[in-house]
């Protein structure tokens, strides 16, 4: 059975995720682990649960959600994986990161690049790669059918949507995205954020005030 593990870190408030299952295999996304304490955290669950991490996923590459990445790499040797478009989105935190005293920070270039379609393995479990830009450039998402999840991150929140005025950003890409890639899976999925409480793509498209599919023509 396909487990979901999340963690509030940082100051930016950001949702880590630890895919796994009975293998005991598991899949970090989005690390934003920014100090000791929270790298202990994560560190501790994965311990006290005898989790061997296989894999580092980043659906985009903000700050707050790349924090981590080092830590990881480091201490489970596993490679990190992103959208080659989130490349110098990556590549431009090491310059800003000291502006939101995250002075720590240490950049780790990606190991291999994530394309729409491909499929990420984490134990008895396959997730689908979804292209969903707008928030960054290169944004992914990871589509579970047989459990009926999506880890969608900074598209789709509870009742809203991710920020487009960050570089790379495109709100027009984004309500794109959403409808193309998120509103098309069954109503039943559950929409697990990078930021806030979880959802379901059916509740999104009934209540979201940005992305009501009685909004938008088509």
């Amino acid at each position: 059975m396909l487990k979901i593990q999340a963690f509030v870190f940082n100051p930016f408030q950001e949702n880590t995720f630890v895919l796994y299952d009975e293998t005991k295999e598991c899949v970090i996304v989005d690390p934003g682990c920014s100090d000791e304490n929270e790298r202990d955290v994560l560190k501790d669950f994965i311990e006290k649960n005898d989790l061997r991490v296989k894999l580092l996923l980043n659906t985009h590459c903000h700050v707050d959600h790349v924090l981590g990445n080092k830590f990881v790499k480091d201490t489970y040797k596993v490679n990190l994986l992103i959208h080659r478009l989130e490349e110098p989105i990556l590549k431009a935190v090491e310059v800003y990161a000291p502006a939101y005293g995250f002075h720590d920070y240490q950049h780790l270039p990606a190991d291999a690049f994530l394309e729409d379609g491909d499929l990420v393995v984490c134990g008895n479990h396959t997730f689908r790669v979804l292209f969903v830009p707008g928030h960054g450039p290169g944004h992914v998402a990871f589509h579970n059918e047989q459990n009926e999840v999506v880890i969608s991150v900074d598209v789709p929140f509870y009742n809203s949507i991710g920020r487009t005025d960050l570089p790379g950003g495109n709100h027009a890409e984004l309500i794109r995205s959403i409808h193309t890639k998120l509103f098309t899976l069954p109503d039943e999925v559950k929409v697990y954020p990078g930021h806030g409480p979880e959802t379901t793509i059916g509740y999104e498209k009934k209540t979201n005030p940005f992305c009501a599919i009685d909004s938008i023509d088509g």
